[in-house]
């Protein structure tokens, strides 16, 4: 892999929790399967300055700028700041559902923190944003190891809550991102699909790249329940409706799938990178297909 990758400090990492030991994990593993990276080598042209973190490399200090301003500043070069991601994680109520898995939130804790490790592994920048009717948590991106831990130490500690509001709160990240980078987006998107492909094509709009990681549980899927069965509202007041499944069955399936192919097809015409994730399968499945993105990126 690129010899500018940030090294982990396993014992650093283990404060932080079961969440940045898992992440650490997943991708130290997933990368022992890569065997030849995606990226490309060291440019050496400048792109930027950015504010000196306890960690980063004495050697790309501007001394220059430290004598006009008495701080440290580090030069950024194209390679360093080849992309800034946003990670956005929607953390409402109906993002707490768990099935015989992992809670739809969890799995989405899981890739957003999988997801920072290898970006900041490989020198990229990245971003936070944890949200359900407004925004609970928001990190700017930056690239070192110090910077990782406060992302992880957010995930950790979110818990979904809430209503939803997805498409004006994207409106409002898309306007907020002002340099172009890639958007994260981890949701189950339980909203109307129209305001949600508007706000989809604003991120184009702005030139972002999007990828959208539609993250659902397999009993929202394949709705399996056979007996009477009690669902509770997740979002609002916690009101429970006790329902005879079987009869709702046809109409729930129907409707169901229509959503997801009108919010799937949707994202192809707005050139949205749209993936389905179900909470039952390998969380490794996003980052190979982050890799892909950074693969096919002009």
């Amino acid at each position: 892999m690129s010899n500018a990758s940030i090294q982990f400090d396993p014992t650093s990492l283990a404060k932080y929790g079961h969440l940045a030991l898992i992440a650490r994990n997943l991708v130290e593993g997933f990368l022992t399967g890569v065997h030849k990276s995606p990226y490309k080598g060291f440019s050496v042209e400048f792109a930027e300055h950015r504010q000196y973190y306890p960690g980063d490399e004495i050697r790309h200090i501007d001394w220059r700028a430290y004598g006009k301003t008495d701080r440290y500043y580090i030069k950024e070069y194209e390679e360093e700041t080849n992309l800034k991601a946003h990670l956005l994680v929607d953390a409402s109520g109906s993002m707490g559902y768990k099935g015989k898995q992992a809670s739809k939130f969890q799995y989405a804790q899981y890739i957003a923190a999988s997801l920072a490790y290898l970006m900041l592994h490989q020198r990229d920048a990245v971003g936070l944003t944890l949200h359900d009717t407004r925004v609970r948590r928001s990190i700017a991106p930056r690239s070192n190891s110090k910077h990782l831990l406060q992302v992880l130490h957010a995930l950790q500690e979110a818990q979904p809550g809430g209503e939803t509001a997805l498409a004006p709160l994207w409106h409002q990240s898309a306007e907020q991102i002002k340099q172009r980078g890639l958007v994260v987006i981890l949701s189950d998107c339980f909203e109307q699909v129209e305001p949600l492909l508007r706000a989809l094509q604003h991120f184009r709009h702005r030139r972002h790249e999007v990828l959208l990681f539609h993250i659902l549980a397999p009993e929202e899927i394949e709705f399996p329940f056979q007996k009477w069965t009690q669902f509770r509202n997740l979002e609002t007041t916690g009101d429970k409706l006790l329902v005879d499944p079987q009869k709702l069955r046809k109409d729930y399936l129907r409707n169901f799938d229509r959503f997801c192919k009108e919010l799937r097809d949707g994202a192809g015409r707005a050139q949205v990178d749209y993936h389905l994730m179900r909470t039952d399968e390998p969380i490794d499945r996003a980052l190979g297909i982050y890799l892909t993105r950074r693969q096919t990126r002009g």
